[in-house]
């Protein structure tokens, strides 16, 4: 038997571990892993060990273990099972916990957090993760089930038929492909026959098909320019009346004001009436070429080489395009964001998120930066030098908010669930929207109307004003949100979310719109945005590719900001409504 307070030898050890229950004293299980045989003062019935004074008083301080049972030495089991001991040294003891946490590689992996699905070193728990906000669980506590369990055998299963799907799909695939490289193969062969038969009078058949062609361009090109012209005019009499009723404002002219507005409500039935009329004689066509199967045999007495045939582009409506998905909304809960610190009612310009329960947001009015814990609802601000707009997460604890009128980008950090500043980025212009991915902003500037992509140093790698015609792209880019190929950008003055990749060319658009607000990406490719037009105010999901949209959120009230979250399929709106309570209050949405 081994003397208490000293090491026995591992012979030694050995030795005992092969006798019976009854040759072993009640000694303290954790320091005898360490060769130090010391007499049991208490027992864990969590851990289901035997502890020493030492260990048995600084058991539960740490906070994953406050939680656990002890019994004092006149309640403990008085003997201890050669069976427990083995399991309590060979299972889920800390010495199996090897792995480096991927944010401090100088950690190990020792919890699990369940409310993220995460696993934490001590410092992620400390920083990110407390007690008072997360369930977490010291692993060797709650892993000792996971052998033969049946998340287990579940897991293995999932892992064998994803893989067996993998392997259908790629022998699918191999055989369409082979199947379609065949059929090409002729189609190849075909054509080549096809073009050596009429070789001799291809010059003069592609004269002919060529100007039928051209003289069709020619005829859109002058429909462009004329629209062109129109929507122009009606630009600048908007643009003038906006102005004088600004300046009238301004100087608290009433009478001219009113006189006025009467005006201006004229003018946009004028315009309105106009751009209908431009959109009824602006119809366009697209064409496809039909060779002509004939010309094989009457080579010599054909005399067309196909026809054009034409297909009407209609734009489609927002509003009667099909649901693609099948979706049921539900509004889950209202937050009130407004603190008593607050001077005036809120106008919530941003939101953005970095865990599913902590939400940013951008107070405009306020000069201020919320971060709200949604199920508390607690909130924390912290005050800005001026008036914020919008906000996006960069890295795992930094935030960017952009300044306007200071034309600055102000990084700050949340570590520790606080927020604080950090140093400014310096840009040449009113910043408005910004959007992350890969390392890279994208910034959307009023006054002139454009977008800089940037690295997080503020170095511009690339502005975008205009297209390769010389043509300004952007009217009032407010949003703007990104995935890794693609930038979408909402400009209420083209009425229309624009579509760049991350070179700064100009993809497509998505138009039609009101005034597009708040854009947010999905991971499926697709982005929501806000739509705030006359007599209805809704969220799109519109594809990747601009073409088709989905209403998924009707007749809101005004909706300014919004924020997606694939994570929990959750809406974050606010609200610039006429209803000051609307205002200061964040409304969220819940999709299944």
């Amino acid at each position: 038997m081994a003397v208490p307070g000293k090491k026995a030898s591992k012979k030694l050890s050995s030795t005992l571990s092969r006798g019976s229950e009854e040759d072993f004293e009640v000694f303290c299980q954790p320091c005898d892993r360490d060769d130090l045989r010391l007499p049991a003062a208490g027992y864990c019935v969590d851990c289901e060990e035997h502890l020493c004074d030492s260990c048995f008083n600084t058991h539960r301080r740490p906070k994953p273990l406050r939680h656990h049972k002890l019994l004092d030495k006149d309640n403990m089991p008085h003997t201890q099972n050669l069976s427990t001991m083995c399991s309590s040294t060979t299972v889920g003891q800390p010495d199996d916990l090897t792995s480096p946490c991927s944010k401090h590689k100088k950690e190990t992996i020792k919890f699990y957090c369940h409310d993220h699905k995460a696993l934490l070193c001590s410092v992620c728990v400390t920083l990110d993760h407390p007690c008072t906000s997360c369930q977490v669980n010291y692993i060797p506590d709650i892993s000792r089930h996971t052998i033969d369990s049946t998340e287990f055998k579940d897991t293995l299963k999932e892992l064998d038929k994803i893989t067996k799907k993998c392997q259908k799909i790629t022998a699918d695939l191999r055989q369409m492909v082979a199947k379609s490289n065949t059929s090409l193969t002729d189609v190849l062969a075909e054509i080549a026959k096809f073009r050596k038969e009429i070789n001799q009078r291809l010059d003069e058949l592609e004269k002919e098909a060529s100007d039928a062609a051209n003289a069709l361009k020619q005829e859109n090109d002058t429909k462009l320019k004329t629209t062109e012209e129109t929507c122009d005019n009606v630009s600048k009499s908007l643009k003038a009346s906006s102005d004088m009723i600004k300046q009238l404002n301004t100087t608290k002219k009433a009478d001219r004001l009113f006189t006025e507005l009467k005006n201006a409500d004229q003018l946009i039935r004028d315009c309105e009436k106009r751009m209908s009329q431009v959109k009824t004689t602006g119809i366009t066509k697209e064409y496809t070429f039909d060779p002509s199967e004939a010309i094989q045999t009457f080579l010599q007495n054909e005399k067309s080489l196909g026809t054009l045939n034409a297909k009407t582009l209609e734009q489609p409506s927002p509003s009667s395009t099909p649901d693609s998905k099948s979706r049921t909304v539900s509004n889950h809960k209202n937050i009130c964001v407004k603190t008593s610190s607050d001077k005036k009612d809120c106008y919530i310009t941003g939101i953005a998120a970095s865990f599913p329960n902590q939400v940013f947001l951008v107070d405009n009015t306020n000069y201020t930066i919320k971060m709200v814990d949604i199920n508390s609802q607690s909130i924390q601000n912290l005050s800005l030098d001026s008036w914020p707009y919008h906000v996006i997460p960069t890295t795992r604890d930094e935030l960017a908010v952009t300044l306007p009128s200071n034309n600055t980008i102000q990084l700050m950090s949340y570590s520790s669930n606080r927020l604080s500043k950090k140093n400014t980025l310096e840009v040449d212009g009113r910043c408005y929207g910004i959007s992350y991915c890969q390392g890279k902003l994208a910034v959307t500037f009023i006054g002139p109307a454009k977008l800089q992509i940037m690295d997080l140093k503020g170095t511009v790698l690339t502005t975008v004003i205009a297209n390769s015609n010389g043509e300004n792209i952007f009217g009032r880019p407010e949003y703007v949100t990104s995935s890794s190929k693609s930038i979408y950008v909402s400009d209420r003055g083209m009425f229309a979310v624009i579509w760049l990749n991350w070179q700064g060319e100009l993809m497509g658009s998505y138009g039609g719109m009101g005034f597009p607000q708040g854009i947010a990406m999905s991971d499926d490719g697709s982005f929501y945005v806000s739509d705030i037009q006359k007599g209805q105010c809704n969220i799109l999901n519109v594809t990747g590719d601009c073409k088709e949209s989905t209403t998924v959120l009707k007749d809101l009230d005004h909706p300014r900001a919004i924020y997606w979250c694939d994570t929990t399929k959750t809406f974050y709106v606010s609200n610039y409504s006429d209803d000051e309570k609307e205002r200061n209050i964040i409304k969220i949405f819940k999709m299944s």
